[in-house]
């Protein structure tokens, strides 16, 4: 197509610049572009792309108009994947309303294309950078914008510079490949701003057209969209198209801010047109979707993560075809809202938990709002044989038995963090759960063992008592999100006086195929951890009860922190009559009159906070006033009067708590506190533990930063201004873990505590 005017009129105007930056130009653009634009208008173009560099791969001119609530906004950059995305988003972010755009990229040459095609497939690949003018060999872009700006947004001279330097940013960035974090950056900044002027609701479940032609351009499918305008509607739709790996060479913007009629020019992420009518169908469900889910993410901890997972989730759907119904379901306001804050929780509950279990996920989704049935024990265990069947292979069975697990603490996890159901609540459901698994994995592998060992019995040929006994926040009731299942196993004897090594044997090979039955996908997911019994990681796995009673005594082997987490001790699963003789035995060991050596156990509360909490930081279970400060409160308390009052000896820290209130050993203030307080830090170390996918990392992001946000919003603190929300988790942790730390002071007097800081100010 001719050009309205020659390069020689260019270089009168742009006296300045390479006549050889003028030509690149010229033959590279899109010849649609010069219909577009007066000379004067291209050299003001020509001038701003021979500014770049690729230390600042960007320039922004804002042109104000005569009503000073509207602009013009010319943006010229290098050419890269998403970027027109990306530039919708950040305009949106700032409070501006798009309401026309021309968006012009150069025309692809051999080696542009080369470049441009394997950019989007994630490859890198050799740059030529010449010290001068890096202009002459690299595709550039010119984006032309008339926007609004909205009611009530201010756009100064700060915030300018701020735009200029973000939008710069964002395009350096996408040189280095680094498309995550700019979409990260990009959906953080406009949910936010969308959560502060309370638009997103609103913008929600809008009907949008999509037509797809492939006779209007040689290259490019021309895809025209009609539909209903809303807040970030261009940025939605263009990233939610970028997302199905959609490369945009050209488009055209028309709105008027209640309809927009807008026209990309695309290829697909192999540089070629889109002709399939199915694919031309899935990528219409998907961009239309991924807008709506847009809207959604002010509900999400973290928008995106939350706009990632919902991407593979589509993914997963389309490949199974989505039915109408399930359309219906995902187009349901609440719906989205509820994936949006499943799908931005974190990367490991992705990919443990949603991804693995897509199926089971949209029938959760659409009932939420409905209180969770809890699943008692009895319903359970029929569900579980049901499951089982006749199946008689063993790894057919082992593998019923954990897809049995996962689906069942799929479903409580997800109405947990759906429903904010309580923690009591939510512990009692994983409890009963662990109860099951432990007993159908018992069974199992006492079959597995019995086909070669003939099992023990006693002298009138009846089989051994054998039992699991559980310790922790197994024992105590207590399980949360990620905890391990700590157990301790104890099989009877024939005759006490006249051991029987044989019997011994057969219960190692019980315990280990047991162990086996287990499976994790994750470190302390469900985990069996059997290092708390006698002599722990060097001694047998199990014991018989004689063993049991000779290292818990006076004088016994036990040490003292055993004494202690003998409190948690609880039978779980197994014979019952023996469980019950455990569970008296350990009271009569763990409450009696014994004395209870305080300074020893201080001197251990000591070494926890200076060998496992990092300096400067706080550690939501080890610090000074976190977690364990409550429950040693309890179970110091419990142990040094326990002998005289039962209604003490109990291995749950809530129950422990109440009972020292009613016994007036804990005022009714401080068994308040305590009790407010460890179920606080119980919901921030949940919140931890989904986010990391484990139970050991409890250090709390450094303030102020992204992670301590989001997590500050998994937790609740859904404020406007994010990081104030951040900062009002970050003060009543400080506050709450301060009080419960003066109570444990006061308590037991540890002199050499007083003063200490849970954080360093910086």
């Amino acid at each position: 197509m001719k050009k309205p005017f020659d390069q020689t009129e260019l270089e009168k105007l742009s006296p300045r610049i390479d006549p050889a930056a003028i030509k690149d130009f010229l033959d590279r653009m899109d010849p649609d572009y010069f219909l577009e634009f007066s000379t004067r208008t291209v050299a003001e173009h020509v001038t701003m792309a021979n500014t770049l560099t690729l230390e600042d791969p960007c320039t922004l001119l804002i042109q104000p108009a005569n009503d000073t609530n509207r602009y013009r906004l010319t943006i010229v950059a290098y050419d890269y994947f998403a970027e027109f995305a990306t530039i919708c988003g950040l305009l949106s972010a700032y409070g501006f309303d798009i309401r026309e755009a021309l968006v012009f990229t150069y025309h692809d040459d051999p080696v542009s294309a080369s470049k441009t095609l394997r950019h989007m497939q994630g490859f890198k690949w050799p740059v030529r950078r010449p010290r001068q003018q890096p202009g002459l060999f690299k595709r550039k872009a010119v984006d032309v914008f008339q926007v609004h700006l909205l009611p009530g947004t201010t756009f100064d001279t700060a915030i300018e510079q701020e735009l200029r330097q973000d939008l710069s940013h964002m395009v350096y960035l996408l040189e280095a490949q680094k498309l995550q974090e700019v979409r990260n950056h990009v959906n953080r900044k406009l949910v936010e701003m969308l959560g502060q002027r309370k638009t997103a609701a609103s913008a929600l479940v809008h009907p949008v057209e999509i037509f797809f032609n492939n006779a209007r351009s040689a290259r490019d499918t021309v895809v025209d969209i009609r539909g209903t305008d809303s807040p970030a509607f261009l940025y939605a739709f263009t990233n939610a198209l970028a997302m199905r790996g959609l490369y945009f060479s050209k488009a055209v913007i028309d709105g008027d801010g209640i309809r927009v009629r807008n026209r990309f020019f695309v290829r697909d992420r192999h540089g070629k047109k889109i002709v399939s009518a199915q694919e031309q169908q899935e990528l219409t469900v998907a961009a239309a979707l991924i807008k709506e889910f847009t809207h959604s993410l002010t509900w999400a901890p973290d928008p995106g993560k939350a706009l990632n997972h919902f991407s593979h989730f589509l993914d997963q759907w389309l490949e199974h075809r989505l039915s109408k119904k399930q359309i219906g379901m995902l187009t349901k306001k609440d719906s989205l809202a509820n994936l949006a804050r499943l799908f931005g929780t974190s990367d490991f509950l992705w990919e443990d938990f949603l991804r693995r279990q897509h199926v089971n996920l949209l029938p959760i989704v659409e009932t939420f709002h409905q209180p969770q049935a809890r699943s008692s024990k009895t319903v359970l265990v029929k569900a579980l044989k049901t499951a089982l069947g006749k199946n008689r292979n063993t790894e057919n069975r082992k593998t019923i038995l954990n897809r049995f697990k996962d689906q069942e603490l799929f479903r409580i996890d997800m109405h947990h963090i759906l429903n904010e159901t309580s923690l009591p609540s939510f512990s009692e459901s994983l409890t009963t759960l662990a109860e099951v698994i432990l007993a159908q994995a018992l069974v199992e592998a006492q079959t597995v063992v019995n086909r070669k060992h003939p099992p023990p019995s006693t002298l009138n040929k009846n089989p051994l008592p054998f039992s699991i006994c559980g310790l922790g926040k197994l024992g105590g009731r207590e399980l949360g999100y990620a905890s391990d299942i700590e157990l301790i196993f104890v099989y009877g004897t024939n005759a006490p006086d006249r051991p029987n090594p044989g019997i011994g044997e057969y219960y190692e090979r019980l315990v280990q195929e047991f162990l086996h039955w287990i499976e994790t996908k994750q470190e302390g997911i469900f985990q069996v951890d059997i290092r708390l019994r006698p002599h722990g990681e060097k001694g047998l796995l199990t014991n018989s009860f004689e063993d049991i009673k000779c290292y818990y005594r006076t004088g016994g082997a036990a040490a003292l922190f055993e004494r202690q987490a003998l409190i948690k001790l609880r039978h779980v699963a197994g014979h019952s009559a023996l469980g019950r003789r455990i569970e008296r035995y350990k009271d009569e060991f763990v409450y009696s009159q014994d004395p209870w050596p305080l300074d020893t156990a201080l001197h251990l509360r000591r070494r926890q906070i200076q060998e496992l909490v990092p300096k400067d930081a706080i550690h939501v279970k080890y610090s000074p006033g976190g977690l364990i400060d409550v429950e040693y409160t309890a179970q110091y308390l419990q142990i040094q009067h326990g002998s005289g009052k039962p209604p003490l000896r109990t291995p749950n820290t809530l129950q422990a708590l109440e009972a020292l209130q009613a016994t007036r050993i804990l005022s009714r203030h401080e068994a308040t506190i305590l009790m407010e307080d460890y179920l606080f830090l119980r919901k921030v170390i949940d919140g931890l533990r989904i986010v990391r996918g484990h139970a050991k990392d409890l250090v709390l992001p450094e303030s102020g930063s992204d992670d301590m946000i989001y997590l500050a919003r998994r937790l609740g603190y859904l404020t406007d201004v994010w990081k104030e929300g951040a900062q009002t988790f970050e003060n009543e942790l400080q506050q709450r873990m301060h009080r419960t730390h003066a109570i444990f002071t006061k308590l037991f007097q540890p002199e050499q505590w007083k003063g200490r800081k849970t954080r360093k100010k910086k």
